[in-house]
């Protein structure tokens, strides 16, 4: 599944080559990266490019180090999932690593 990124939807990959994006491969990435920095128009192309169920799976085994907290807690409630509060700080960007 070779990625067809939109500019609008590349704008939040801005720090990967789009053309070695794919959609199965990097869809962890794609889907926390939009998650974190989409727009309503990006996350609607997000839903429609992937299930519910993958959407879930990378919020409740969130990436470390990729994740704003409020977005982070904003996605968990909007999913209605837990994840435990250790894995969730590690998931936490933090720009003082002490």
């Amino acid at each position: 599944m070779k990625s067809k990124i939109t500019k609008d939807i590349a704008s939040c990959l801005w720090s990967y080559d789009i053309d070695d994006i794919d959609l199965k491969k990097n869809k962890e990435l794609i889907i926390t990266q939009i998650l974190n920095y989409g727009t309503p128009e990006r996350i609607k192309w997000l839903y429609s490019v992937y299930t519910i169920d993958d959407i879930k799976d990378v919020v409740i085994n969130p990436r470390r180090g990729m994740w704003f907290k409020k977005v982070l807690n904003f996605w968990m409630v909007i999913l209605k999932v837990k994840i435990p509060e250790d894995k969730k700080e590690k998931a936490i960007f933090k720009l003082n690593p002490f």
